[in-house]
């Protein structure tokens, strides 16, 4: 189980994953060793809840393919288990992002005295225009 909250977790059967080798440069560990991992997680086959599942689909993220599958390339560290424990944080955060709704935004008005201070700053420019003028009789 991936532990995303106390209320919501993932069963490992839905996150598959598979050990590749890594790209750039390393030497011999990278040429021989499949230390990168490659980690796929299906939105619409998952046990997530369906409002949670809904904001994952809104969110416009490139690692979201347009199937609803998200892929996660880990190749930071040397050993495959730092690799996957870091693709499963990667999973993890983009989960934990979704499963808040975000709060309505409340519409406000600025004070009257900001008002107020913007018309005389713009009366003031005004007038420092004006006098650029050329003048006529």
């Amino acid at each position: 189980m991936l532990r995303i909250s106390r209320e919501l977790a993932v069963p490992e059967q839905e996150i598959e994953w598979k050990a590749v080798r890594a790209q750039g440069a390393g030497g011999q560990n990278v040429n021989k060793v499949a230390s990168a991992v490659h980690l796929r997680f299906d939105i619409r086959a998952s046990s997530l809840p369906e409002p949670c599942k809904a904001r994952l689909f809104q969110l416009d993220d490139k690692r979201i393919t347009k199937e609803g599958v998200i892929v996660i390339k880990a190749q930071r560290h040397r050993s495959r288990e730092k690799n996957l424990e870091e693709a499963l944080d990667r999973l993890k955060a983009l989960i934990r992002g979704a499963a808040v709704p975000r709060r309505p935004r409340i519409p406000t008005r600025p004070p009257l005295s900001a008002e107020a201070r913007r018309l005389e700053a713009k009366k003031k420019r005004s007038l420092a225009k004006a006098l650029r003028k050329r003048v006529t009789e």
